[in-house]
């Protein structure tokens, strides 16, 4: 069965996400007011070189409060395609453009509260340009 959504308005936005509230009817039937959040979608790649090595950044995240190893991602910008969106992404975080992307995982994480679809991307090449 299907949740069935009757109306929708936004409780808080920015330009990289709203928070909603929703009126909807649950599968049991039951009407309730359910929250989600409407999010950019969201582009990676993991580019490796001839010894499957991976290019990965060592980053801090400030709501975790942890240090851990990430592969070069970001926001899928308006007119852009998920693909060059990665592209853009390893260019611009570690120096390297990637050769040709060939798309490995999409996915949607957490589609029971966010709308965000990751595309993950891998590149068997890349070019230092700095």
């Amino acid at each position: 069965m299907r949740w069935k959504i009757f109306g929708e308005r936004d409780a808080w936005s920015s330009p990289w996400l709203r928070v909603t509230r929703l009126d909807v009817e649950q599968p049991d039937g039951e009407r309730v007011e359910y929250h989600g959040i409407r999010a950019s979608d969201v582009a990676a790649a993991a580019v490796t070189d001839a010894e499957s090595r991976v290019l990965m950044l060592w980053r801090h995240r400030l709501l975790t409060d942890t240090w851990g190893w990430e592969l070069p991602m970001g926001l899928v910008e308006p007119g852009e395609s998920p693909a060059e969106a990665a592209a853009r992404e390893v260019e611009e975080e570690t120096g390297w453009r990637p050769g040709p992307l060939r798309e490995l995982i999409y996915a949607q994480p957490a589609a029971g509260i966010i709308d965000s679809a990751h595309h993950v991307f891998h590149a068997g090449t890349a070019t230092r340009i700095g």
